[in-house]
């Protein structure tokens, strides 16, 4: 009888345990493995970093690389605090990880960083080059002497204060409450490298290239559609990195025409903001139209897709997915030469770069539902959209139909068509995936939209 109680006492705690044990719990890195990384990463900064100074300082010659504004940068040597603390924040920063995947993706970001700056201080050594004025203050100056002695005035471009500062922030970003607070002292961390006189602008610029191209390498959740924009901002953030650069250097051994490079740097910059956002109108009004200071601030990006639209656009002419559903690229005149539209054909515009066709507009019903290219799909916005085109659809006329299309008619249509498809024709939406890609040759359905494929699917049904 005993032996049957503590049978089942047993029993009863497992099973507990088991239910208790939540799949948040299984993802949250261990204590053991959060020491490991942050180990490894200081392990291997060390190593680079004072390897790459003593190569450095054995050289007879180490040039430096100062722009001329550099000169009117004041020396703020109570800003050593922010700068002290980067110390700190790299100590923290692995201990803040929340799930494995986070710290994984974090150790890869550091030790990249890390090994790329240490191959650039020896393959292209720079020091510091102003004169820093001497500090009188003790408390302050005490961490010039720590500096003086353990630093050096070598390993500069590029500014791994910088570097990680970003990547600390991909981390310290999720901690609500403090967010703002985090947020503005890593920007006050950054600014500090200039006012302590220990790092030069191009060390900045290069520091803020080699972290954006770390997060490009090393992607967090690659395939949740959830971070999608994410990943796509990291690029308009590059592009908008080395243009900076480069029009500050071509500016400084060239002419001073080369700072207009400026103007689609701060535009891709800007972009890339939006997408992190996911402001699907920073562009269009909710009318489909572009308003004429951002067709001009925009021009370049605006350019740039009417050149991929002309040459790269696949699916051309409407393609009828469903009776009296079509769907598209951004068509123009000779994609709708047999193409018949009146006052009851509706039209979808989910592009978020290009205004619609003049025509197509004046004579159909119009819609903007801009979504970004290439971008997540927000699932409420997703929702309304495809049960507003699924009510329409029932209510329309003998002669009248429906056309939804984006810009280059891969992605934002494809999608959304197959969620039409679904509702409609009541399939499953595997099937309704199958049948379009019979349908569509050139649809493009990444591994990230089968993940919000799914995520929609259960969501509707849970709705």
């Amino acid at each position: 009888m005993d032996d049957e109680i503590v049978i089942h006492t047993s029993f009863f705690f497992i099973k507990y345990n088991h239910v208790q044990k939540s799949p948040m719990d299984e993802r949250r890195p261990t204590l053991k493995q959060q020491i490991y990384a942050f180990v490894l990463c200081a392990v291997v900064f060390m190593v680079v970093y004072n390897f790459a100074a003593w190569y450095t300082s054995t050289l007879e010659k180490v040039p430096s690389f100062v722009f001329d504004f550099e000169t009117y940068i004041p020396f703020l040597p109570w800003t050593i605090i922010a700068y002290m603390t980067s110390g700190i924040f790299f100590c923290l920063v692995f201990f803040f990880c929340t799930d494995k995947e986070q710290l994984k993706v974090l150790t890869k970001r550091m030790l990249f960083v890390t090994v790329i700056a240490g191959l650039c201080f020896i393959a292209f050594p720079l020091k510091f080059s102003l004169q820093k004025p001497a500090v009188e203050e003790f408390f302050l100056n005490y961490p010039y002497q720590f500096l003086k002695i353990f630093d050096s005035p070598f390993n500069q471009s590029p500014s791994l204060h910088i570097a990680y500062a970003f990547i600390f922030w991909t981390v310290f970003s999720r901690i609500k409450r403090y967010r703002t607070l985090l947020m503005l002292w890593l920007l006050f961390l950054g600014i500090s490298t200039l006012t302590t006189y220990q790092h030069h602008c191009i060390d900045i610029l290069s520091g803020t290239v080699l972290a954006h191209a770390g997060f490009i390498i090393f992607p967090y959740r690659k395939n949740d559609f959830h971070y999608r924009n994410f990943h796509i901002a990291n690029f308009y953030f590059l592009f908008g990195w080395i243009l900076v650069s480069a029009a500050l250097l071509m500016n400084h051994f060239h002419y001073y025409s080369w700072l207009l490079m400026l103007w689609p740097a701060l535009m891709f910059i800007l972009i890339g903001y939006h997408y992190q956002k996911n402001n699907v109108y920073f562009l269009k009004d909710r009318k489909g139209n572009i308003p004429l200071g951002k067709k001009i601030f925009y021009a370049p990006y605006l350019l740039m897709y009417h050149i991929f639209w002309k040459f790269l656009r696949k699916n051309k002419k409407p393609l009828e997915i469903a009776p009296r559903i079509y769907i598209s690229s951004r068509p123009d005149r000779k994609d709708l030469f047999n193409f018949e539209i009146n006052n009851d054909t509706l039209v979808y515009d989910l592009s978020a770069e290009m205004e619609e066709l003049t025509d197509l507009r004046n004579k159909s019903s119009y819609h903007s539902f801009p979504f970004l290219d290439i971008g997540t799909f927000d699932i409420g916005e997703t929702r309304e959209l495809v049960t507003e085109i699924t009510e329409n659809y029932k209510k329309l006329p003998a002669d009248g139909k429906i056309f939804i299309h984006c810009t280059m008619g891969f992605t934002r249509s494809t999608i959304i068509g197959i969620l039409v498809m679904k509702n409609i024709l009541s399939l499953p939406v595997d099937e309704a995936v199958t049948t379009m890609k019979g349908i569509h040759k050139n649809a493009v359905i990444h591994p990230y939209l089968k993940d919000f494929l799914k995520k929609f699917n259960y969501e509707q049904r849970t709705f």
